[in-house]
């Protein structure tokens, strides 16, 4: 491994240890380096707190004198309510810049580069860029497209079951996958399940991880079902909003209302669309969004090339039933070449069970 990638990957982990802290913002971690010697590091804790390149400077204070500095993302070329990175690192004297890869927005691709390179400063990059593309997917997608990065999560048997066939279903992966999971959730600003889990279910979809946060509960309910004494509609432990179709109870939506549910109403006449609720989330500023659904919800983001993401947790188990749901329902497609391929796979034991993760490729 070259000094270059070494640090850079020293970087990238100070980055990746603030994940589920940062959003809206991107991963940020940088380190500076002085003949062969670290003088400062840092990371983009949360919104509004300096940027990683800053905490590094300051750590590193004179030392930062012509030293190079490894960033994860592009330094920063405009105020916002930080100072731009670039022209920090212009002041501190900085003379090597090396960089993973450029900042994803358009708008603003390319400028801070252009800020240190008409300062004199050398700036190297695309060192560990696919990388660092990758541990900010979320945001690479957010700020392009204004739409949040869906990840779909599902705990199978082997055979493809979510519950027996008398829809029994506690518990199908161990304590250690379902840890896990506790820990996907903390990552996401939204976790998303049909009004059949909660009435089946009636789960509270919080973070149970010292120090975790809450995604924003999301419920897809066509009609307003769901019970009105339901853990996401009394419990108060984090926001709860439901999406509906042009179809529900005006009522039942009043008494919801009073209960501090957000009510948001789709245009499909009898199911909610799930293109608007994608477009009204990232309306919200909701970057991620986590699906926990079951069949009919997981087959509808699928059908509609909604999902960007896959992890399934997968139990070395049988439990058979033509009628035991599974975690993909829906039509399906017709063709066996009309399926959709997951990519850049990647699997992994944890405790008893299997993580797989891909990324879905739609034609």
């Amino acid at each position: 491994m070259t000094s270059h990638a070494f640090y850079m990957d020293l970087a990238l982990q100070n980055a990746r240890a603030m994940k589920g802290q940062t959003d809206p913002n991107p991963l940020v971690g940088a380190v500076i380096v002085n003949n062969n010697r670290i003088v400062g590091i840092g990371a983009h804790m949360k919104p509004g707190e300096p940027h990683a390149e800053i905490h590094a400077i300051r750590m590193a204070g004179e030392h930062a004198k012509g030293a190079t500095i490894y960033v994860t993302l592009e330094p920063c070329s405009h105020h916002g309510r930080t100072g731009p990175c670039a022209e920090a690192i212009v002041e501190a004297g900085i003379e090597t810049v090396v960089i993973a890869t450029l900042d994803p927005n358009p708008l603003v691709s390319g400028r801070g580069v252009k800020i240190l390179e008409d300062a004199g400063i050398n700036v190297i990059s695309g060192i560990q860029e696919e990388t660092s593309k990758r541990m900010n997917e979320v945001f690479n997608k957010f700020i392009v497209t204004e739409k949040p990065f869906v990840t779909l999560k599902s705990g199978i048997t082997l055979d493809g079951k979510i519950a027996s066939h008398t829809a029994h279903s506690k518990w199908i992966t161990s304590a250690d996958a379902r840890e896990d999971v506790h820990h996907l959730r903390n990552e996401h600003l939204a976790i998303l399940v049909g009004v059949n889990t909660v009435i089946e279910d009636n789960p509270e979809l919080t973070t149970r991880i010292e120090n975790g946060r809450n995604p924003i509960r999301i419920v897809l309910d066509s009609s307003l079902k769901i019970p009105l004494d339901a853990k996401l509609v009394t419990d108060q432990l984090a926001e709860t909003w439901i999406f509906t179709s042009a179809n529900y109870d005006n009522d039942k939506k009043d008494k919801l209302v009073n209960q501090g549910v957000q009510i948001f109403h789709t245009t499909g006449p009898n199911h909610v669309n799930v293109q608007e609720v994608v477009q009204l989330l990232g309306e919200k500023s909701i970057s991620s969004l986590l699906i926990e659904g079951g069949g009919t919800i997981n087959a509808a983001f699928l059908e509609n090339k909604l999902i960007d993401k896959a992890v399934i947790y997968i139990a070395p188990k049988l439990i058979g039933g033509k009628n035991a749901p599974t975690f993909m329902e829906g039509t399906g497609f017709d063709l066996m070449s009309d399926a959709v391929e997951l990519v850049d796979t990647d699997i992994q034991k944890i405790g008893k069970d299997f993580k797989f993760v891909g990324y879905p490729t739609y034609k």
